[in-house]
């Protein structure tokens, strides 16, 4: 902010050449009463600009300097307005006492000084105005206005007491002078004087002209949950969360949301909203700002939209000073925006706009670190969120389906009635997710009833997304040309109208709109508005859109373009994205037309035939043409990896269309010879991992793909020797096995760090305030201090003699702290040495912290006490006591002023630092208080406790303001980031979690530790968690930066069951998560999660027709799911609480559930309950129907007899005996035999008719776990706990081959369809495949790193694949192939975990592998050694310019890397050069 000297050179710049007003015979006061006018701005109104600046920014001392220096001090006008100035000083309680007493002796001081003010009667006459006007309202103490006044009365002559006499009567109020500075909220007498711009009547236009543009469109009120990781099912009503942060005056609301979500439509609703109720001088004034239609809105955005608006200079600098505004920026994705738009324009900043900023993006553009964007505060201050709202928009509810619907219905009158949009949604599973988007809604309703043959089978009716745009856009189209043919045109531009249709109007349209996309995005980089002058752009690229040319004018009318003045944009940028990537791969391109005069279904034709039917005798027949990738097309020119809805357009396509597959991995292909292709490579490669395209075992060897995304991808098994993966996103990627000898791998991003290895168990971490340093404590009593910048051990602190369970750092980073189980704490120096042992626990010490100042230390011990001691001495302040269990946990309020601490006594208690009185006791939790953690502003306490939760709790009044629940075990640390908007926890279950602090979701689940996680802690900058582990190490988890892909999709917790449909089409599991997934077998896609559980699901079965699964899950129900919609049907209870096992009949038309102490047969159809069998065991584990459905088999592990039951009557018809609990049953292929295992070492196969025992196979000699026919019944197989597998001739009992392999537990076995083959799956983590004739293992896995848990062989006669379940979460498809005589086992797919995996992945002589990434690869268990390492120091930057502009360089030599676009760009920004090696 200017000082006063500056601003006095202003007023004197301004003063010179300037007279001074000439007093005429009136007073100046009577003067302006009779409407006297000045029209030049004279100095003395700079002056008085400048001397309101220094007051709105609460500088009196410089306000009082320029007074006194102005040249035009003597200036009745300037001294009138300083009066008035001193006066509202005096009258607002804004000001200090002291000031405000300074501005009334000033005003004495200018009344009685007439040599060093001047003789000015009218201003003499003013300034007592205004001292009697002050003296009843200014407050404690008035009395010195009193004062002055009977001063100047005393010392006045005749005729100034009849001044104050006249003063004194005259009603106070009839003076202008307003109390409630520094802003000024209308326009003052002395601005109306000096012709101050009337800027509410250029409002008033505004208003009216806003308020017109309003369509009457249909619209429903959006709701919207808190944050983008909320549940959907968390929501309230938007517009009454924006007007409540608009009453409390808070600074940004950043409004979220997909694309299509509806942002645009509120953020309009919303100005018309707050024009409606504007109130004119006073309230704040609305002003929605189109972000991509101004030039660097970065820069003084609210002058740019005002000029827009025609807004004067003098109006705009008006309501700078006087005015305040609410802002609704809208499309700051569509900008391509990277600043923060509140913080580079200043706002309520002192001198410039005052405002509220609302602010829209799309939240699939938004990095992880997205809220630095928008926070009213500068990245690297700490953030108030009080200041600072967040709102995602939900996807409409069913109501609000319905209700657009109806809106729609009646508005439009379309050709469909309101029922038959009801029915189709319902009927159409696809499109019921689709429609809960606006704008896709929008598309739907306009084109289904042209999609949509009547008496079609809705339900087999597949439509996605890009599917709606294609139709949208033919309609669009079609609709355009029947307007444009009953249109009155001249002659010219009839003759272009018939051309364009004689050549096929839609196609053409669809050609102008590609271009016209391409072109949008080639030159001026995807920004949607095009501004268009003739006589400007006639010779520009633009012309060949927007020029005046007949053709160009009607397919400009006939596309979905708006244009305002001399701009144009889509209706909706996602129709620009979807004309790009029509560009790309246009599926009308790759096939032949069909013969002239067939009616054509797409486009060309004077009718289009709009149908989705499967019937493939109603489409029209097209073959594909063979045509080569295309040099020229967008993906080969422009990186678009951090485009979301462009790669989801895309992905879709590759779904739909296997050509554009194909091309797709042609890009790949052409890359590993031609450097040319190297951009396309990386694109096409993005996509199609997007798509869930999986690489294991593919040939990749020398691909060029710098800069690709390959966030979670699969390439187990894979070649890239020689490939070139420059900064390249592998996040989550499982790379095991892969060969990546000699591959370029300058900048790859992995998304963690090397983890810190110890010889000891790791109990707690911290890092200094400065970040250069990590201090771990070990098992053994030592404390290990790393340097962050190389991960060194630096020192090493040794004395305690015993584990130490916590360790902090003090505020100036100059000491440490210790707490120890040997009952002791030590105060360290950095350099190592201990200065105090502090003794005086009489039991073990958990918990230690220093407080904000470092002037104390808390610590919590065994006993529940918790001791306050000096820092500096170790003398004891305060001992809190109150706890009546061990006192684990201890954290200081940021202010000093409190101390929680958690205990096992499952409470929390909140102390005061000063007197040792307990404030509060916070309870709620049902165990242990492991971790507490204050917010960083103080507000709000966090506590992780072993009941599996989190809660936030308010410091002031002691109440839970939410609880965090989603953990699958103990939480046993947590920490809140520096900005506060995120919590991570180390839990029991070997993960760390990091939380949204407002929402609670989880953002993020990090998984790799092998043993517990007994500390988290954030780095300083907040990029880095850090978390000790029993398992002898440190992680740092990279959670500042992040693939753009979205969160995996695979269960988070073991996998429990897996079954393949009977059509073989799909694969369910069920997972310790309470999920179930359904995965396509070909693809291995989640195409549903099926959610209702609330605990483990054991066992799952489809019904015989696939169109069903029934779940079993210890939440103590059975749930009926629909296939097709992921709809539970049907929930059936167990009343003595879990239910285990579950199971259809072969008919399907009865399910069997069983668990605590009882079975229920169900009526699928009737959802009756037929039969209740109760008394059977405790546990009923296992139930089996026999294959012709008559009888029921019932066992359980906690058992040794299985009952054989009438299904019919529910008659009791055998009870066979074991000697030990059942582990498994299963009937034979023709139901004459039951053969069960048993923890008695047998294998037994009994008849079904008699109940009496056929044969008794033994052999094992251990517990034998699992049994299972083969398909023709003539073999029994059989696993046992200690890893053999054997195969049983069933009808004569013998043994025909012992398996050996496995080393632990066999947990499965399946036959192949022919019973050719057998494989097995053990708790070693591994699955074998066994030849059954000749008893050979064929093949074993190497990769799956998780125990076994389930498997499932394809249905179909044919099948040669299997799905395995495992320990680790992944469900995974393994193919049997067949090679010269030979049986391999290859996998297919495997789920999306989002765990970085490279265990035995080659990196012999990589190339460019920085030290900390080599290091990460080879702790991951890769192996070989890199050629050469990156140093940072040296690497050299090159321009892109300087690349760009050596054209003609060979493309195969250029060693050039880019640099991965930024969240919101899709170009790379620079170069790095790369050492050749030797």
């Amino acid at each position: 902010m200017a000082g006063a000297s500056e601003v006095v050179q202003v007023v004197v710049t301004a003063f010179e050449g300037v007279k001074s007003m000439t007093e005429g015979g009136q007073g100046f006061l009577e003067g302006i009463k009779e409407g006297l006018s000045f029209k030049r701005k004279c100095a003395w109104y700079s002056a008085l600009r400048g001397a309101d600046t220094l007051i709105r920014d609460g500088q009196f001392a410089a306000f009082k300097q320029l007074v006194c220096e102005a040249p035009c001090r003597l200036d009745p006008a300037f001294q009138w307005g300083v009066c008035q100035r001193l006066g509202e000083i005096a009258g607002d309680t804004v000001w200090d006492a002291r000031t405000r007493r300074s501005a009334v002796a000033f005003l004495g001081e200018m009344y009685q000084n007439e040599n060093g003010w001047g003789p000015q009667p009218s201003i003499r006459e003013w300034i007592l105005a205004i001292l009697v006007r002050l003296s009843p309202q200014t407050g404690d103490p008035p009395q010195y206005i009193e004062t002055l006044i009977r001063e100047l009365e005393m010392n006045c002559d005749d005729k100034d007491k009849s001044f104050f006499t006249t003063c004194r009567e005259r009603d106070r109020k009839s003076y202008p002078l307003k109390l409630s500075l520094p802003q000024l909220a209308s326009p003052s007498l002395l601005d109306r004087v000096q012709n101050k711009p009337d800027v509410e009547g250029t409002l008033r236009q505004l208003r009216k002209q806003r308020l017109r543009e309003q369509s009457n469109n249909v619209y429903i009120q959006p709701q919207a949950k808190a944050g983008l990781k909320a549940s959907d099912d968390d929501r309230f009503p938007l517009m009454e969360k924006v007007n409540e942060f608009l009453d409390v005056n808070q600074k940004v609301f950043l409004l979220l949301g997909d694309s299509g979500a509806g942002k645009s439509t509120f953020n309009l609703q919303l100005e018309c909203h707050l024009w409606n109720n504007y109130k004119k001088t006073t309230g704040s004034i609305p002003l929605h700002i189109n972000l991509p239609a101004i030039d660097k809105p970065e820069q003084d955005m609210i002058a740019k939209q005002l000029r827009r608006s025609e807004f004067t200079e003098p109006e705009i600098r008006e309501l700078k000073v006087h005015r305040k505004f609410i802002l609704i920026c809208d499309g700051y994705d569509e900008s391509q925006q990277t600043h923060n738009l509140y913080v580079s324009n200043r706002l309520n900043q002192p001198g410039e706009w005052n405002a509220q900023m609302i602010i829209s993006c799309r939240s699939e553009y938004l990095g992880v670190d997205y809220r630095d964007r928008f926070q009213p505060v500068d990245r690297n201050s700490r953030s108030d969120p009080a200041q600072f709202q967040e709102a995602v928009i939900t996807p409409f509810t069913p109501d609000q389906v319905q209700d657009y619907i109806k809106q729609y219905v009646l508005l439009h009158q379309p050709l469909w009635e309101a029922k038959q949009y009801e029915q189709a949604l319902e009927l159409i599973p696809s499109l019921k997710d689709l429609v809960r988007n606006p704008f896709l809604m929008t598309l739907s309703l306009e084109v289904l009833p042209r999609m949509l043959d009547p008496g079609e089978h809705l339900s087999a009716t597949q439509v996605t997304r890009v599917a709606l745009y294609d139709k949208f856009i033919e309609h669009w189209l079609e609709r355009g040309k029947k307007r444009l043919s009953e249109k009155e045109l001249n002659s010219q531009a009839k003759a272009a109208f018939e051309s364009l249709v004689d050549e096929g109007f839609t196609q053409n349209g669809v050609d102008f709109l590609k271009k016209m996309a391409v072109a949008i995005y080639k030159e001026q980089g995807g920004q949607p508005i095009v501004k268009y002058s003739r006589f400007k752009d006639e010779e520009t690229w633009k012309a060949e859109f927007f020029s005046r040319d007949e053709e160009k004018q009607l397919l400009r009318e006939a596309i979905p373009l708006t244009r305002s003045g001399n701009q144009h944009r889509f209706i909706h940028r996602s129709l620009l994205e979807y004309g790009l990537t029509l560009a790309i791969f246009d599926p009308q391109d790759w096939k032949e037309r069909p013969p002239p005069g067939t009616v054509s279904g797409r486009r060309g034709s004077m009718s289009s035939a709009f149908s989705f039917n499967i019937d493939t005798a109603t489409e029209e027949e097209v073959t594909p043409i063979e045509q080569v990738p295309d040099i020229n097309s967008p993906l080969a020119w422009r990186y678009f990896i951090n485009e979301p809805s462009v790669l989801q357009f895309l992905c879709e396509r590759v779904h739909q269309e296997p050509v554009f597959k194909k091309q797709l991995l042609d890009y790949i292909e052409y890359s590993k010879t031609d450097a040319k292709w190297r951009k396309a490579a990386a694109n096409a490669i993005t996509i199609l991992v997007r798509a869930d395209v999986q690489f294991n075992g593919e040939d990749l060897r020398g691909i060029q793909i710098p800069g690709a995304d390959l966030s979670n991808g699969m390439f187990e098994s894979t070649q890239l020797q020689d490939a070139d993966l420059r900064m390249v996103t592998l996040r989550g990627a499982r790379l095991c096995q892969a060969d990546l000898s000699r591959a370029q791998m300058a900048a790859v991003q992995f998304g963690e760090l090397p983890f810190i290895q110890e010889t000891e168990a790791v109990w707690s971490c911290a890092y200094s305030p400065d970040g250069t340093s990590l201090a771990a404590t070990l098992n053994n009593g030592d404390i290990k201090v790393y340097s962050t910048s190389n991960w060194e051990n630096t020192r090493t602190l040794t004395g305690h003699s015993d584990i130490i369970r916590r360790i902090a750092f003090s505020p100036d980073g100059n000491r440490v702290i210790s707490g120890s189980r040997d009952s002791t704490l030590r105060l360290w120096d950095v350099e190592g040495l201990c200065i105090h042992i502090v003794i005086g626990h009489k039991g073990e010490v958990n918990c230690v912290a220093y407080s904000p100042g470092g002037d104390t230390i808390a610590s919590g011990d065994d006993e529940g006490t918790v001791r306050v001691r000096d820092a500096g001495t170790g003398d004891l302040r305060l001992i809190l006591i109150g706890h009546t269990g061990y006192a684990l946990s201890v954290a200081y309020s940021p202010n000093g002023l409190q101390i929680a601490s958690g205990s096992g006594d499952n409470t929390i208690r909140v102390w005061d630092t000063e007197t040792g009185m307990c404030l509060h006791t916070l309870s709620g939790h049902g165990d242990y208080i492991w971790g507490l953690a204050y917010s960083p502003q103080g507000d709000r306490l966090a506590s992780g406790s072993g009941d599996k939760t989190v809660r936030l709790w308010d410091v002031e009044t002691g109440t839970c303001h939410r609880t965090l629940s989603g953990h699958d075990s103990s939480i046993l640390t947590l920490a809140y980031s520096l900005q506060g908007d995120a919590i991570t926890s180390g839990c029991d279950d070997k993960t760390v979690r990091l939380l949204d602090s407002e929402t609670g979701t989880c953002r993020q689940v990090l998984t790799g530790h092998s043993s517990q996680v007994q500390c988290v802690a954030f780095s300083p900058n907040g990029d880095h968690i850090a978390s000790a582990s029993l398992d002898k190490t440190v992680r740092l988890w990279d959670v500042g930066s992040g693939g753009t892909r979205q969160a995996p999709v695979g269960h988070r917790s073991s996998v429990l069951s897996v079954r393949y449909s009977p059509r073989g089409n799909q694969v369910a599991s069920s997972s310790q998560d309470e999920t179930i997934r359904l995965w396509d077998v070909e693809t291995g896609v989640c195409r549903r999660t099926l959610v209702g559980h609330s605990s483990r699901i054991g066992s799952i079965a489809y019904s015989p027709r696939s169109d069903q699964i029934v779940s079993a899950s210890y939440d103590g129900t059975a749930k009926l799911w629909d296939v097709e919609t992921g709809a539970c049907r049907q929930t059936f209870t167990s009343q003595y609480g879990y239910v285990l096992s579950v199971v259809y009949s072969p008919r399907g038309d009865q399910l069997a559930a069983g668990g605590v102490g009882e079975v229920k047969i169900w009526d699928v159809e009737t959802r009756e309950c037929r039969h209740i069998m109760i008394g059977q065991f405790s546990w009923v584990t296992s139930i089996v129907y026999s294959p012709n459905g008559n009888q029921i088999a019932l066992s359980s592990e906690y058992s040794d007899t299985i009952h054989l039951r009438d299904v019919g009557s529910g008659a009791r018809l055998h009870t066979l005996e074991h000697d030990e609990g059942v582990s498994g049953t299963v009937y034979s292929p023709q139901g004459d035999l039951l053969a069960s295992t048993s923890y008695d070492m047998t294998v037994k196969l009994w008849d079904v008719e008699t109940g009496e025992c056929r044969n008794i196979l033994l052999g094992h000699g251990i517990y034998v776990m699992v049994v299972v026919y083969s398909p023709q019944g003539d073999q029994v197989a059989s696993g046992d706990n200690g890893g053999s597998v054997r195969i049983w001739n069933a009808r004569t009992g013998e043994c025909c081959h012992t398996f050996t392999g496995h080393t632990q537990r066999v947990t499965s076995l399946v036959y192949s369809p022919k019973g050719s083959h057998i494989v097995s799956g053990s708790d070693d983590e591994t699955v074998r495949l066994w030849d059954v004739v000749s008893g050979q293992c064929l093949s074993t896995t190497q990769t799956i790193n998780s125990p076994i848990g389930s498997m499932a062989w394809g249905t179909t006669p044919d099948a040669n694949c299997f799905v395995v379940g495992c320990g680790d979460g992944s469900v995974t498809m393994w193919q049997v192939m067949a090679d010269e005589g030979t049986r391999s086992l290859r996998m297919r797919w495997r789920s999306v975990n989002g765990e970085f995996i490279v265990e035995g992945a080659s990196i012999q002589d990589v190339r460019g592998l920085s030290q900390a990434n080599e290091q990460l690869l080879k702790q991951r268990g890769a192996l070989g050694e890199p050629l050469v390492r990156l140093r940072e120091a040296t690497k050299k930057v090159i321009s892109m310019a300087s690349v760009l502009s050596a054209p003609n360089q060979p493309s195969s030599n250029m060693l050039s890397e880019p640099v991965l676009p930024g969240a919101l760009s899709a170009e790379p920004q620079q170069l790095y050069e790369e050492p050749q090696p030797s």
